[in-house]
């Protein structure tokens, strides 16, 4: 166990009268912040793995950043911080990291890390200008705004561009690994993606977020790397590690992805696509043969899917369908690879190419599927979109932990992971995250679970429904949907509402539509087409509003302030028993003589109950109510786990 005692200038620079006080005139000592500084520099001088709970108000982001410079300024190698949102990453680079270069007057590069594919490629960009009229559908104006752009960018990052433009467009000038000339090509010294990597290779810090971390890890799995070598990892917002680790080991192949890659190569609405440019009338009628072949593969997915759904929900066993598919693309792979010899244009050699190794990839992903090759990995088919277009074959691990283990926490020597939602109870620290670590296969590690410096018992006030009928019962929408109008005045608006399905969100929100509208107060609804951000934008901009949220709303929003001061939870959060990969991690957990309830879907609900509690109070002068309208959380015996995993506050049981 790590005690957070050690006197260093580590904890110097966070006291009272330390370098920030110096330079940040509002300032405050919190013993919390400088508790989990000094923990974070222990592991690091002892190559330990340390996970921090960080309480709200904490100042982690500091507690983590100092001693990760302290380490850089002694010579001890470079650190990665990796994130979850983009937000947190932008606020390390462009706000913390330089206002703690300026403090401490250590002097250190710190540089934010990009995947590949958000550069633009100057090459391509080039051949792109050339073909357009026979290559793009509609995009010309948009490539011509690309290419206006290119010439005055000094990042050539898709974040500097100010706007998100075309898929084909972008996919059709962006920076790739199998398609470039690297010292051959004639834009080398130009080359946006080569001069991001020279920053990497020279930075002391380099911050990304989780998915390029685990792409990196994956790489050098294998050999190679995006990311130069470095020797401390430090994971903010590390509570979602597991779910972009399941994207990263996992498979996903829909059938969107397949009618893409067609459509690039030849669109036979429109006439365009690479193969049109080069006039190749074998491939294009190949491109015909996986398109047709294609709709009748995933048509046999879907009745699959439509006839066994009740039994199966998704879960599919090894070749649960013919494979007529893979024989097409392997044809239409050979023509192209043919094509690329034939061509004397080495650009359109790499545009041939690029659309060769997406066949083969899908081939084998189809494969992978199909087979099952991995023990311990959960097969299931999805059916989304509008109209339920949208077929995906998905593959997920029962346990991402060995993979994480074996990629991560085996190859480097000090791990620190960080977020206010890691315990699942007020047991001791080691216990309380014996969940987290067994999910991502941390073994030999310290904890440290820091409260939070605010006074919740004076800040919140905790509401509670124990009459409601439960979530599942017939009767519980109308009466939630009364509480919600309760709840609601009582706050004049400024409420998130947060559910755990859209199904039940969409009813809840027709009932209430015209309550709403007789009452002034705006409904934002989650999925009803306008973006997230939009969504968030338009919350704080009016303090009367009420937004209705589902799952990406319970974690990474932040609204300090009057905006916000009502959060109703409409039903503990219970991941969804039949979805196949729960389903298959609690046969599991069976299997091994373990309790799914309490070993697995119990602690997953509370932490997620916790991440949607911690939307509430994000300063120390935030007030406001929480109310839960599930009476499970009084009527049932694990429910007092979910009220003592939150800080102590004013509770009142109606």
């Amino acid at each position: 166990m790590i005690k957070a005692n050690v006197p260093s200038p580590i904890a110097d620079a966070l006291s009272t009268d330390g370098l920030i006080s110096r330079t940040f005139s509002d300032f405050e000592q919190r013993p919390e912040q400088i508790k989990m500084a000094c923990a974070v520099s222990k592991a690091f001088k002892e190559s330990r793995h340390l996970a921090v709970e960080a309480g709200t108000g904490i100042g982690k982001s500091f507690a983590y950043l100092i001693p990760a410079i302290d380490a850089i300024n002694k010579g001890k190698g470079r650190v990665l911080i990796s994130t979850y949102t983009i937000t947190l990453q932008e606020q390390l680079i462009n706000k913390d990291l330089p206002f703690l270069a300026n403090c401490l007057g250590i002097d250190f590069t710190a540089v934010l890390a990009k995947g590949r594919s958000n550069y633009i490629c100057l090459r391509r960009l080039t051949y792109a200008g050339k073909m357009q009229k026979g290559y793009f559908d509609g995009f010309a104006q948009n490539l011509n705004d690309i290419k206006n752009w290119a010439q005055r960018t000094k990042d050539g990052s898709l974040s500097d561009l100010g706007y998100i433009p075309a898929a084909a467009s972008w996919d059709a000038v962006k920076s790739e690994h199998g398609n470039c000339k690297g010292r051959k090509c004639s834009h080398f010294r130009q080359c946006f993606y080569l001069r991001a990597r020279r920053r990497l290779e020279s930075a002391d810090i380099i911050v990304a977020n989780h998915a390029l971390m685990f792409s990196d890890l994956v790489l050098k799995q294998k050999g190679t790397s995006f990311l130069p070598p470095y020797k401390y990892v430090i994971i903010d917002e590390a509570h979602n590690m597991e779910h972009v680790a399941e994207d990263h080991f996992g498979i996903n192949l829909s059938s969107r992805r397949i009618e893409y890659m067609i459509s690039g190569l030849f669109n036979s609405r429109t006439h365009k696509g690479l193969l049109v440019h080069i006039k190749a009338d074998k491939a294009i009628d190949l491109t015909a043969n996986v398109k047709a072949e294609s709709k009748k593969f995933f048509k046999k997915v879907r009745n699959w899917y439509e006839e066994s759904l009740l039994q199966s929900n998704g879960k599919c066993e090894k070749e649960f369908v013919k494979d007529t598919l893979s024989q097409h693309l392997k044809k239409l792979r050979t023509e192209l690879v043919k094509l690329t010899k034939s061509s004397k244009d080495d650009d359109e050699k790499f545009e041939i190419m690029r659309f060769a190794d997406r066949c083969a990839d899908i081939v084998a992903d189809l494969k992978n599927f199909l087979e099952q090759q991995k023990d311990d990995y959960i097969y299931w088919v999805e059916v989304t979109g509008k109209a339920r277009r949208t077929v995906s074959l998905k593959s997920a691990a029962i346990n991402v932990g060995p993979d994480v283990k074996n990629a991560l926490f085996d190859r480097y020597e000090s791990v620190i992971m960080t977020s206010a939602t890691l315990s699942c109870d007020n047991q001791s620290e080691a216990e309380g995250f014996a969940f987290f670590a067994g999910r991502i296969g941390l073994e030999d590690f310290d904890a440290v679970k820091l409260g939070s410096p605010f006074d919740y018992e004076k800040q919140v006030t905790v509401y509670i429904e124990k009459n409601m009928a439960e979530p599942n019962k017939p009767d519980f929408i109308e009466q939630a949907t009364e509480a919600i109008k309760k709840y609601v005045n009582k706050t004049q608006g400024r409420a998130f509402v947060l559910f755990t399905s859209y199904s039940m969100m969409s009813k809840v929100a027709d009932n209430m539509e015209g309550w709403f509208a007789e009452n002034n107060i705006d409904l934002l609804l989650h999925g009803s087409g306008v973006g997230r951000s939009d969504l968030l934008h338009q919350f704080k901009a009016d303090h009367s509003s009420v937004l209705f949220g589902t799952d990406s709303f319970w974690q990474g929003v932040n609204v300090p302030g009057e905006a916000l001061g009502n959060v109703i939870i409409v039903k503990l959060p219970f991941a969804v028993p039949s979805q196949p990969l729960i389903a298959g991690r609690i046969d599991q957990i069976k299997s091994q003589g373990g309790n799914p309830f309490f070993d697995y879907q119990l602690p997953l609900a509370i932490i997620k109950f916790k991440q949607g509690f911690g939307r509430l109070i994000r300063n120390k002068n935030d007030r406001g109510i929480v109310v839960i309208l599930d009476s499970r959380i009084i009527q049932k015996r694990y429910g007092v786990r979910f009220l003592n995993a939150i800080p102590k506050c004013t509770v009142e049981v109606l």
